[in-house]
């Protein structure tokens, strides 16, 4: 009775028509899914404030009352608002479980999609649309989540927090991130022992066999630098040698062959560890190599032969944008580039500028960190509870496939979080295909099994951690 109830109080809010052969309560949830993707979220002409609204009333029909959901924005980013929702725990000493996933997503363009990206379309075995993977499947998930466990009346000993944000993405001018909002201005309302978030991909190999799980302990940090070259600069029909282009070009020329030194975590060392054992073979056995002696030249030539690999173990920096000069008819003044950096985890802002500038070769050329100054928390902990109840539960979901402790190359909004004290780690469940499922590229899908799998998954996890009496 219980399963009907939770089916059809999550029916009640907008859906469509699902394939027959699925679950009833799969179909109340390929209907939530389906509205996140098509409530178009990109910063240049969408609405999070409007996505937040609709999973504000999905989880209303399944019994939340006003007071457990709070709808936030700021006066000056109107559409980039979100939501936090409680559903309150058995144990008044207990301390929450956040769910935090971002409802934005990267731009997508019509014309250069084969579908409408802000249309779910369901087809060879694949969801299609902007956001299937990054990250409107865990919004949907974890808000599905929440109602069911609400619908059905479950008592839980920790309380649930979730949060959904807008702004993780990025955008390209001024953008409100509500999960540094959250972190800044009302900590009370995500404050938990733990948070769960993206950040975590297990691999599948080209025949779609799954290879690994990933559950993702830290995470690089996003910061750009500013490489600028200045001149006095002069008539163009008077060259001289110092000139700032050409000295930007020098520098970001050797810029771009400096390679960062390598480096481990606890997290990434147990990552090349069992996955030198997965691997087997001449970059098996290098990893091993790498591992004794991270100043191991050869052995680092052979892993980093793969991109993943080569990030994974390394602070990285990539020149992203040009500009320079004032007039066709004169010597440039002043050349810069931007210069984008993913940080090892508590590798220090100053000691990557550093390197940038000695990189560059020329005391002229100037290295600013530019924009905001990303936190640099080290990576959270692989706890018996955290990482021991997640290894358990995909045994039973996903027999035979290992779950690999995992540092996400990029960066998400779990950085304001552990800099404030909450660890936050990127949930195992989601493949990926070896072309990255179109995530920020063009026609991003995501498996249907996948994510019907991904989803099972997830709420036996969440259900285990909100039971669990002590997080050690």
């Amino acid at each position: 009775m219980k399963f009907l109830l939770v089916a059809a109080l999550l029916l009640a809010a907008p859906a469509t028509a699902a394939p027959a052969d699925i679950r009833p309560d799969q179909a109340a949830f390929r209907g939530l899914y389906k509205e996140l993707i098509e409530t178009n979220t990109a910063f240049s002409n969408g609405s999070c404030t409007l996505a937040a609204e609709k999973m504000a009333t999905r989880l209303k029909a399944a019994g939340f009352k006003d007071n457990d959901i709070k709808l936030f924005s700021v006066p000056t980013h109107p559409r980039e608002g979100g939501l936090v929702a409680v559903l309150p725990g058995t144990d008044p000493k207990a301390r929450a479980i956040l769910l935090l996933s971002h409802l934005d997503v990267v731009e997508a363009k019509r014309a250069d999609w084969t579908r409408d990206p802000f249309v779910m379309v369901e087809e060879d075995g694949y969801f299609y649309g902007r956001g299937a993977s990054d990250d409107k499947a865990h919004a949907a998930i974890f808000t599905d989540t929440m109602a069911r466990l609400k619908a059905a009346g479950t008592k839980l000993r920790r309380p649930l927090k979730l949060a959904l944000t807008c702004g993780e993405e990025g955008g390209n001018g001024d953008v409100f991130n509500g999960a540094e909002w959250l972190v800044k201005e009302h900590k009370d309302w995500i404050d938990a022992e733990f948070a769960l978030n993206e950040g975590s991909v297990g691999i599948r190999d080209t025949n779609g066999k799954p290879v690994s799980l990933g559950m993702q302990a830290g995470e690089k940090v996003y910061q750009d630098f500013r490489i600028e070259a200045t001149n006095p600069g002069g008539h163009s029909s008077r060259p001289r040698p110092d000139n700032a282009i050409y000295e930007l070009a020098t520098a970001l020329s050797s810029i771009g062959a400096y390679e960062f030194p390598v480096q481990f975590s606890d997290t990434t060392r147990a990552y090349f560890t069992e996955t030198a054992r997965l691997t087997g073979g001449e970059t098996g056995a290098a990893m091993l190599r790498l591992l004794a002696n991270p100043q191991d030249n050869a052995a680092n030539s052979v892993v980093s032969k793969d991109p993943t690999f080569h990030s994974m173990l390394r602070t990285t920096c990539v020149a992203t944008m040009l500009d320079g000069g004032h007039a066709n008819n004169a010597l440039p003044q002043r050349a810069g580039a931007n210069v984008n950096c993913r940080m090892f985890p508590g590798d220090p802002v100053e000691n990557v500028r550093m390197q940038l500038a000695r990189a560059a070769g020329n005391p002229a050329i100037t290295v600013t960190p530019s924009g905001d100054i990303s936190p640099t928390p080290p990576p959270p902990p692989l706890t018996p509870l955290v990482y021991g109840t997640a290894r358990k539960l995909a045994e039973k979901h996903f027999p035979g496939v290992p779950v690999l402790p995992a540092m996400s190359t990029g960066a998400t909004d779990g950085r304001f979080l552990n800099a404030l004290g909450i660890p936050t780690y990127g949930v195992p469940g989601r493949f990926s295909d070896p072309d990255g499922n179109g995530v920020h590229g063009l026609n991003e899908r995501k498996s249907v099994a996948g994510l019907y799998a991904e989803r099972d998954y997830l709420f036996d996890l969440i259900t285990a951690y909100a039971n669990a009496k002590d997080a050690k």
